[in-house]
């Protein structure tokens, strides 16, 4: 998002990234925050950031929503038929899948985490080592059988090498 990544930092900083608002924000509702972060930093967000997505989620009750900035104004981001909320700086769906808030493509596949994608990659991995082994136990097998055939052609007297 046009930042520079800092696993330590937890939050955006405006002096730290140049004077540069966020473009996108999701506040995770808490019983404590969560008035202010609806209707406080809801308003700040839109009249002073600027922010285009706005989006909370509360993970206790599962409240979700979504507000895009259209001139100057927060409106709500109508679900789509799965109940997503699209954000345009994504370019990503947001939406509830086992109960998290996850991101979703245009096409409605589930966008994996960092920890998904990594057992991803070792499942295919694995997947491409079990197909080597497999291949390597069908070429065995084939020379096995070539070599009984060879053989059986010598005890018939012929000579293999010869007629290759």
């Amino acid at each position: 998002m046009g930042t520079n990544s800092n696993p330590n930092r937890r939050s955006w900083v405006v002096w730290r990234e140049e004077g540069k608002y966020p473009n996108l924000i999701i506040e995770i509702l808490s019983d404590s925050t969560a008035k202010v972060d609806r209707e406080e930093k809801k308003q700040i967000y839109q009249d002073i950031f600027r922010t285009p997505d706005y989006f909370w989620f509360d993970p206790e009750s599962r409240e979700f929503q979504g507000f895009t900035l259209i001139s100057g104004q927060y409106q709500p981001i109508a679900p789509n038929p799965q109940g997503w909320l699209w954000s345009q700086q994504l370019g990503l769906y947001l939406g509830l899948s086992a109960n998290k808030l996850r991101y979703f493509t245009p096409e409605g596949e589930l966008v994996p985490t960092p920890a998904e994608a990594a057992q991803q990659a070792e499942n295919r991995v694995l997947e491409a080592e079990n197909r080597v082994l497999e291949v390597e136990s069908q070429v065995q097998q084939e020379k096995q059988k070539a070599a009984k055939l060879a053989a059986k052609l010598r005890e018939l007297g012929i000579d293999t090498e010869e007629n290759l």
